[in-house]
């Protein structure tokens, strides 16, 4: 997906669910049958339940691992912090990726957990601390987003104070700390099986599914925005 501001407002803010199914229909005569069944089948496997913060990756290919990553485990949204490295996925390792997982960027951590907290979010660092827990352990009735660090010296001490609670991955060899892709993948992998089989409501609303799909669509169709927008004229 292209880029998202934090407070952006939907480009379908002001058309209803009838209007967006409607839209979404004239959008999907413009791709394959395909496609729109596989987006179909996925939409309804997306949440936001669980998100992800990155605090200044500067590896590209760690980068693209984590949003190749979100996207396979089915978490929509990934949240960039930017204070000194520029957030750039490497193509051949995100494998289009970057193309169906919506991502913010925000230039200090303080903005990125203003924001997440507004929107209801639980902030958990994923690092040693005295007062972690085992990542099977962790409590996730409320949404939360997992802040991972930069590869070479982990969460910044200001990541570290502002969370709401630290969770640490099990490790048993002699080496201290996974790489940070590997440990997306795990705490991801870990924490997403677990809520799908719990009764927490992990899903998106059937607003949210067709805003996404919408989203999706323009991904498919060449000059896929401008041609939505001028579907939308017609709705």
């Amino acid at each position: 997906m292209p880029e998202r501001l934090p407070t952006e407002k939907s480009l379908f803010a002001n058309l209803d669910t009838v209007q967006k199914a409607a839209l979404y229909e004239r959008a999907a005569e413009l791709f394959s049958d395909n496609k729109r069944a596989l987006f179909d089948r996925l939409a309804p496997l997306r949440t936001r339940h669980i998100s992800v913060v990155l605090e200044d990756i500067y590896q590209s290919h760690n980068a693209s691992a984590v949003l190749r990553s979100c996207d396979c485990f089915g978490v929509q949204d990934v949240h960039v912090v930017e204070n000194r490295n520029v957030f750039n996925p490497a193509g051949d390792v995100a494998v289009g990726s970057s193309k169906w997982v919506d991502y913010y960027r925000y230039p200090t951590i303080q903005e990125a957990y203003t924001e997440l907290h507004r929107r209801g979010y639980r902030i958990v660092a994923t690092l040693p601390h005295e007062n972690d827990q085992m990542i099977g352990d962790l409590d996730i009735s409320q949404p939360t987003a997992l802040v991972f660090g930069t590869e070479l010296t982990g969460l910044t001490g200001e990541a570290i104070d502002g969370a709401d609670a630290y969770v640490k991955i099990p490790m048993y060899g002699f080496t201290e700390s996974f790489n940070i892709s590997v440990c997306a993948a795990l705490s991801l992998f870990s924490l997403t099986e677990r809520m799908r089989r719990s009764d927490i409501r992990w899903q998106l609303d059937d607003d949210e599914l067709l805003d996404l799909k919408l989203h999706w669509a323009m991904q498919a169709i060449r000059d896929g925005e401008k041609v939505v927008k001028q579907l939308m004229f017609d709705i």
